[in-house]
């Protein structure tokens, strides 16, 4: 499966995984997750995006919570439209990009973002779009926070994802986020590791 066909299946997903399914279920753990990062390293002021924000579960967290400035990438056809019925108070005070990430993220200037966030997103992220990365490393001014499933493989040493693949339908690349983003020059500052993802929070390197 090539990067243009992960692309079409998340534009186009219906039932499980779609933006009414996670809109049924609403914020969770992993929203508490990156809030209690957030406001323990940048605060309630910065200016945040999220990688993959669907129909805005997690940053409708955020936004109960007092963070303002949110911002969202999403490519699903779906995912706005059920955030304004879900969530209105976001739709209307965040700044939403209905687009892939590979599309919107070298359009931002540098340092861009106090925050970037990704929950089980950058894990669908296709080896040829890997470039990415480094984008996201130079968007960020402060922390980069990862909420991915890591897999049960030692990868510290692998350069290459490991794959798995969800009811056999779409792909899941298994990255060590420490190894890749502190090859890009940030620094983990933060790691917990969960029944199924990891999180971690990274921040720049200043000299």
């Amino acid at each position: 499966m090539n990067s243009n066909e992960v692309r079409r299946q998340w534009a186009e997903r219906t039932g499980a995984y779609s933006p009414e399914y996670y809109a049924h279920y609403g914020p969770d753990k992993r929203s508490e997750a990156v809030r209690s990062r957030l406001e323990r390293f940048v605060g309630r002021d910065a200016a945040v995006l999220e990688l993959g924000c669907s129909s805005g579960r997690h940053l409708a967290h955020l936004h109960d919570h007092g963070f303002e400035d949110l911002h969202g990438i999403d490519v699903n056809d779906d995912a706005f439209d059920v955030m304004a019925e879900t969530y209105p108070d976001l739709a209307a005070d965040g700044t939403f990009y209905h687009d892939t990430i590979e599309a919107v993220v070298g359009d931002f200037a540098d340092d861009r973002f106090d925050a970037v966030y990704s929950v089980e997103t950058l894990q669908h992220l296709h080896p040829d779009a890997e470039w990415v990365l480094e984008e996201l490393t130079r968007i960020t001014a402060d922390l980069l926070v990862t909420v991915e499933n890591e897999g049960e493989s030692d990868q510290s040493q692998s350069a290459e994802p490991d794959v798995s693949y969800v009811n056999d339908d779409f792909p899941l690349y298994h990255r060590n986020w420490n190894r890749v983003f502190t090859e890009l020059g940030l620094r983990e500052v933060d790691a917990e590791s969960g029944t199924r993802d990891t999180v971690r929070a990274f921040r720049r390197s200043r000299d």
